[in-house]
């Protein structure tokens, strides 16, 4: 016995058909929206509209030609696949649906174990603004404190793209926080994050890194790249721009690679800028950004505190790229005060 509804579904169409036909007027065709609805719901497939298509017809005109009628057989072959497909898409969007669900999951576990507090220090003002390309970052910063008058600032990314370069990221992030703490230095700490990259991310993978000390109390920041963007910094008196260079290989290559430290002393109202390549490789319709004109957008906000620079800056070039990130965008700005 079928059930009310679809014995209503098949009164209503059976209605619509006939008035129709009798009619030719337009304003009946616009319930078929609303019916499709009622058959979705109810599961009547495509084949069985077909056969009631079909069925009603003949009850309209006992002399339908034969060729109308057989003409039902190919559309009902058609529906029938088209039913089938349709049914996979809608299994598929239920899979897709629920991956979605799990992908906001893991992206909020993300944020919660990549968050880092902007450090409010004793003669140091900072800035950081750190967006993803997509719903999870293959970026990271964090700032610690490493021991009395000293504060660390690290800023890596995973080249890579997906869930495989933020979970990678977020192990490395583990890793950083448990060496962290104990004052290491920038080269004692790429090596040892150096050691867990290697034997801990995929051989298609490797991470870039930039790890800094600043000594709050001489105002001298160390520094070590692990083949990272070269940072930036502004010298207040001379009002130039110079680059923070340093070599090193991307972790997770050769466990055996080492890296070397270098020294900066900074003086009053001087600035340190560390970027990852989503600032470096901002691409405009004439091509990647030039160094120097990355240079003029930052000295055209020299003059505002830190927070408002890089929020600045990457509101600029988030603008040039007609608002679409090709890639993860993270600044820091370090300014003595």
């Amino acid at each position: 016995m079928e059930d009310r509804e679809i014995k209503e579904f098949k009164e209503k169409y059976r209605e619509i058909i006939l008035k129709y036909l009798e009619h030719q007027d337009e304003e009946i065709l616009y319930s078929c929206e609303r019916l499709t609805r009622e058959a979705m719901e109810n599961r009547v497939s495509p084949e069985e509209v077909v056969n009631l298509h079909r069925s009603i017809l003949e009850e309209y005109d006992a002399d339908l030609p034969e060729y109308v009628s057989s003409s039902f057989d190919v559309l009902l072959e058609m529906m029938v696949g088209y039913g089938l497909a349709h049914m996979e898409h809608l299994s598929m969007r239920t899979e897709q649906m629920a991956l979605r669900r799990e992908i906001a999951q893991a992206e909020d576990m993300q944020k919660t174990m990549m968050k880092s507090d902007i450090p409010m220090v004793k003669g140091l003002e900072v800035g950081a603004v750190s967006v993803p390309m997509r719903q999870m970052s293959g970026d990271f910063y964090s700032f610690t404190n490493e021991g009395e008058n000293k504060i660390s600032v690290t800023l890596a990314d995973v080249i890579g793209k997906g869930i495989p370069a933020a979970f990678s990221m977020s192990m490395l992030k583990y890793a950083a926080d448990s060496y962290g703490g104990d004052t290491k230095t920038p080269s004692e700490m790429l090596q040892n994050l150096n050691a867990v990259a290697e034997t801990n991310i995929a051989d298609n993978m490797f991470i870039t890194m930039f790890y800094g000390l600043y000594d709050t109390a001489h105002h001298l920041f160390e520094f070590a790249s692990a083949g990272h963007e070269v940072g930036l910094y502004f010298s207040a008196k001379t009002r130039q721009f110079t680059d923070l260079y340093a070599r090193g290989l991307p972790l997770g290559i050769d466990r055996s690679a080492t890296y070397r430290a270098f020294e900066k002393e900074v003086e009053p109202d001087d600035m340190i800028f560390i970027m990852s390549d989503g600032v470096t490789e901002t691409r405009t319709a004439d091509g990647f950004i030039e160094r120097e004109d990355l240079i003029a957008v930052f000295e055209e906000r020299i003059d505002l505190p830190p927070q408002r620079l890089v929020k600045e800056v990457y509101d600029h070039l988030c603008k040039v790229q007609d608002y679409e990130l090709r890639d993860d965008f993270t600044l820091i700005c370090l300014k003595r005060v």
